[in-house]
């Protein structure tokens, strides 16, 4: 308790930038205009990160405006959500708006999607043992179980509203019909998807579809995770367990490409005065009003940073150029590694199959 006041004391002594609040949805959360994505500082980047520093970062967000703050029970697993649970205490959740998920979990080391209704409740009861609450604001399915119909899954977590548990409904990775037979189930707040100048593919379907139905947007990896901060670079400074560094546009028969891209966003964000990640972040923030990205980081230099592009303005003309530059040959590899499941194979079996 003693080291949460004197955190937030000193916080509040040092000059804070403000962050815009924002509706997420037709559902009626509001969250701040850029949340902080918290999984690098427990898992899949490298060694977890000292709990001190990463509770000090949290509580600089918050007293930023940054309150949206995201996690999941796969990251660690599980340390992420303990974690965020210490950084929770003394007051503290009443700041922010919690967003976590279920859906994937490791069986025998081996990585496997649930969808089933009694695991949507036994994993949402285990987050709140977990995070320290009795209510999380926005509960995300992280991936879809192909094996069960939507419509299962999204009854179980339409229950879990009804009992208070959670307020808000959201999926990650999930394609267009899969999101729409979803929503007519019960309305859908937000979807998580991966979206940044190198990531475009969900402008297609599922940010129109989205849009149709009033669903919050909520970005993911807005910085390419991490290319759109220092290029190749990045990759100098990973630790060995980065799985990153097994990423496909990370590869050297891709890297030396994807180089050509970041060095033009590098020349642009010169010109105009900021550095590449916030020209990139700025890219995202004017996809327009319903868009949230959540870009994740262990520094609170990089934090700062990320909220001063909410300041970089765009012209329509730097956006079409940012549009040249993003094209869809500017980038090759692709976005995620072998095995890991995106919306693209995300559609599950008609509700008629389902045998409980």
């Amino acid at each position: 308790m003693a080291f949460f006041n004197q955190s937030i004391e000193e916080d509040q002594s040092s000059k804070m930038t403000g962050v815009r609040r924002i509706k997420l949805g037709s559902q009626g959360l509001e969250v701040s205009a850029v949340g902080l994505g918290c999984m690098g500082m427990s898992a899949f980047y490298g060694d977890p990160k000292p709990e001190p520093d990463m509770i000090k970062l949290i509580h600089h967000a918050i007293n930023a405006g940054v309150t949206f703050l995201d996690t999941s029970d796969i990251y660690g697993p599980e340390t992420n959500e303990i974690l965020i649970g210490k950084a929770l205490k003394g007051g503290v959740r009443e700041k922010v708006e919690l967003a976590t998920k279920f859906g994937i979990k490791f069986d025998s080391a081996a990585m496997e999607v649930c969808g089933d209704p009694s695991y949507v409740k036994y994993a949402c009861d285990a987050s709140f043992k977990r995070l320290g609450v009795d209510c999380i604001d926005l509960y995300y399915q992280h991936r879809i179980d192909k094996r069960v119909p939507i419509e299962i899954t999204m009854g179980a977590m339409k229950e879990l509203v009804e009992e208070g548990k959670i307020k808000y409904v959201g999926l990650s990775e999930a394609s267009a019909s899969t999101i729409r037979r979803a929503h007519a189930v019960h309305p859908i707040t937000a979807i998580q998807l991966e979206w940044s100048l190198w990531s475009r593919d969900v402008e297609e379907d599922i940010i129109p579809t989205c849009r149709e139905l009033g669903i919050g947007i909520v970005a993911y990896s807005p910085l390419g995770r991490g290319f759109f901060s220092s290029g190749p670079k990045m990759l100098e400074n990973l630790d060995a367990s980065d799985f990153r560094k097994y990423m496909p546009r990370f590869q050297a028969e891709n890297l030396e490409h994807n180089t050509k891209m970041f060095e033009r966003v590098n020349e642009m964000a010169t010109k105009k005065g900021c550095t590449p990640s916030q020209l990139s972040l700025a890219w995202v923030h004017h996809q327009g009003n319903d868009v949230v990205p959540i870009p994740g980081t262990t520094k609170i230099e990089n934090l700062e940073q990320n909220i001063g592009a909410l300041s970089v303005k765009l012209t329509p003309e730097d956006m079409a150029e940012l549009e040249a530059i993003a094209s869809a040959d500017s980038v090759k590899g692709d976005r995620s590694g072998a095995g890991i499941p995106t919306y693209q194979d995300s559609d599950t079996p008609p509700l008629s199959s389902w045998k409980a």
